[in-house]
């Protein structure tokens, strides 16, 4: 027990060591910049800066894609920093110990001027310039502008992958966890490469400052060992020169290695193959190693090429070659044809790239509308659909997805649809230039067009040419421009189909927002007692009788509450709905306005409640069809006559037999709402203007 307590008290010393790490590198690093350090640890120092370099090369080369070195950024900043560091400490001892000889700077020094170079300084001064043109102008250059190029492509392609997942979610491909995963993956893919855009300008910075270096310390030698050392202008530039060269072949050859490693990393296609195993697959092919081993041995038997070196390269590849080919040529048949079918099938399987995703809304235009959308032609489409989607959003209470605009080839020109997950909901067709009046009922004057139906409503209207517009209004006819036509109808789609337009990242974000205002509320609620799937079909519930969800706070309140006595969504949702009862309401009516209604004649709403408890199912019951036909048929009479009043045309019933009854009712006509008693408020001034019966209406008034 003594050692397990010990263990564990040292437990946080040994993690808070271990966080510690890159910080005391970055501290050491940034140290040599003004702490004279000896030739022994500058030969430590530049050893470990080829190690370095070294290391992180072969890491990038046997990586299957980018992401799995997702550190590579700051590994990159931190190897600059080391190198730039070196650079410095190396200069202040060269210059100050420079006269003492060749090995004053070190070991590494040393053997970089004298074995790399054979102690000529002009050929040092000629390598490091060649390879500081292959670093910046070959290796870096090409680097940056590919990390650049990545970087914006994968930026512009993050909200299509981001669609994607939700399409695959939504539609049950992958669970929400995967899609969790995908997008953590996606925003990752996203900051690794706006994050090597940045990191290649420090390579670039480095191989410039490199060059700069080069030149400051040359001067500053032939000034420190004439002036200073009492040298002669030869010996300061053999001693000063050679070791400055020495110095910048230490600090190139890593330099060129991280550039190098940058390239591989940002030019590669991501596979599940490292690059050594692309290369191995893609070089290894038996036609090309053939065709290019004969053109080196017909170069070989040329008189006067190096026979023996072309000779030996062209037979080597036209064996590589050759043994290639047994493995395919004395197989089977069998096997080989069950080869070509395999082929076969892999080439013309489907693959998720080739499916494209589904819109959660979109407008589809005949070409001939494509104008409504171009601003520089004065179309006004786009802002109409922004306004919209803005409007329906606050109206219902959460974020509606942005709607997809596009051009449909198969549409006749002037023609629209509107469509849903896919499935087309509205279409239309519309006249570009001209007025489209509106007869609600009240007009008074014939304007002599066609009669036509407006698309969002049905109702009667024409089209009109924009002169005749004032004179329209003037008789009575509401006119609107062809923007606003498509508008309003994309509007009344997205209301009636506001409940397919729920999913689950809605309604996390719906659950987050609350979080932040009642934290304590959603702690307790999600997911101890009610599921994020359960609360998410309760606000689809709301939704499909067009019941805005905006008061978040009430609706999880009663959730919370009921939560105790079920778990089954249709029954919250009907808890919920006296709750807000007055946010119902006020789409229907001003408060101050009486509310004219309908209601069942008792005996038939005895009736259905009776076989609603009998029912084996909830919501399947038997009922008379010629009942339930006539109870229909009277309320759609009823609904008629009180909308052709001005107003909405309500039916109140017991809150047991009312889910099912709205869901009947709502089958056969649009825009029908079906409260129960408990839905309306005391204070509420009600008159029941008929009472709905199997037999031909009666019609009469109570308060």
């Amino acid at each position: 027990m003594t050692a397990l307590v010990s263990q564990l008290r040292q437990f946080p010393v040994k993690a808070a060591l271990s966080n510690a790490g890159l910080p005391i590198a970055l501290v050491a690093i940034l140290a040599m910049l003004v702490v004279p350090l000896p030739s022994f640890a500058l030969d430590i120092l530049f050893t470990f800066n080829i190690m370095a370099g070294l290391i992180v090369v072969m890491i990038c080369i046997n990586i299957a894609r980018p992401l799995d070195f997702s550190a590579f950024p700051i590994v990159l900043l931190l190897t600059t920093m080391l190198r730039l560091s070196l650079n410095v400490a190396s200069t202040r001892v060269v210059l100050v110990r420079g006269h003492e000889g060749p090995d004053a700077a070190g070991a590494v020094i040393e053997a970089f001027g004298e074995f790399v170079i054979g102690g000529n300084y002009v050929v040092g001064f000629i390598i490091f310039i060649i390879l500081m043109i292959i670093n910046f102008v070959v290796v870096t250059k090409g680097a940056g502008r590919t990390s650049e190029v990545i970087a914006r492509f994968t930026l512009d392609a993050l909200p299509g992958k981001q669609m994607a997942i939700d399409a695959d979610l939504n539609a049950g491909v992958i669970d929400q966890e995967t899609a969790m995963n995908r997008r953590a993956e996606v925003a990752q893919e996203s900051d690794f490469f706006g994050s090597m855009d940045g990191a290649s300008k420090f390579v670039r910075g480095d191989a410039v400052a490199g060059i700069l270096i080069l030149f400051i310390n040359i001067f500053g030698g032939l000034i420190v060992g004439t002036a200073q050392n009492g040298l002669s202008l030869e010996q300061a530039t053999e001693i000063y020169v050679l070791l400055t060269i020495g110095d910048g072949l230490v600090a190139q050859i890593p330099a060129l290695l991280l550039s190098l490693s940058t390239a591989i990393v940002v030019t590669r296609v991501t596979t599940t193959e490292s690059v050594g195993e692309q290369a191995k697959s893609q070089l290894s092919q038996r036609i090309p190693l053939l065709v290019s081993g004969a053109i080196l041995t017909g170069l070989g038997l040329i008189p006067g090429m190096p026979h023996l070196v072309f000779l030996t390269a062209g037979l080597t590849l036209l064996l590589v070659g050759y043994l290639q080919q047994p493995n395919q040529r004395h197989a089977p048949q069998h096997n080989r044809q069950d080869e070509e079918e395999s082929v076969t099938e892999d080439a013309e399987e489907v693959q998720w790239s080739d499916i494209e995703p589904i819109d959660p809304i979109g407008l589809e235009l005949g070409y001939g509308l494509i104008p409504l959308v171009d601003g520089e032609d004065g179309g006004t489409l786009l802002t109409r659909i922004k306004g919209i989607r803005k409007k329906i959003s606050t109206e219902l209470g959460f974020l509606i997805q942005p709607i997809r605009i596009r051009d449909n080839l198969e549409l006749d020109p002037f023609s629209y649809q509107i469509t849903v997950k896919g499935s087309i909901r509205g279409t239309g067709v519309v006249k570009i230039g001209k007025d489209l009046a509106i007869n609600s009922g009240d007009a008074s004057l014939d304007l002599g067009e066609p009669l036509v139906k407006e698309p969002a409503f049905g109702l009667e209207a024409s089209w009109i040419e924009p002169s005749m517009s004032d004179m329209a209004r003037t008789a009575g006819y509401t006119v609107v421009d062809t923007s606003t036509v498509i508008a309003t109808h994309v509007n009344s789609i997205l209301k009636s189909n506001s409940n397919e337009l729920l999913g689950h990242d809605e309604t996390q974000e719906i659950i987050d927002r609350v979080a932040e205002k009642s934290p304590k509320l959603v702690e307790e609620l999600v997911p101890n007692k009610l599921s994020a799937t359960v609360i998410m079909q309760v606000l689809k519930n709301l939704l499909t009788e067009t019941i805005p969800i905006r008061d978040l706070g009430t609706i999880f309140d009663a959730l919370l509450t009921e939560s105790a006595r079920t778990q089954s969504a249709d029954e919250l949702t009907e808890a919920i709905r006296p709750r807000i009862a007055r946010q119902i309401l006020q789409n229907l009516v001003n408060h101050s306005e009486r509310l004219d209604v309908l209601t069942l004649d008792p005996s038939l709403e005895q009736m259905i409640g009776n076989a609603l408890a009998k029912a084996t199912e909830p919501g399947q019951i038997m009922l008379d069809p010629t009942v339930l036909e006539n109870m229909l048929n009277s309320i759609s009479q009823e609904k008629e006559e009180i909308e052709n009043q001005g107003k909405p045309a309500i039916l109140i019933t017991a809150p047991k037999i009312r889910p099912w009854l709205s869901r009947v009712v709502n089958m056969r006509m649009q825009n029908f709402t079906v409260l129960s008693y408990t839905e309306i408020p005391e204070d509420q001034d009600i008159a029941v203007v008929s009472k709905i019966t199997t037999t031909p209406t009666t019609t009469g008034n109570a308060t």
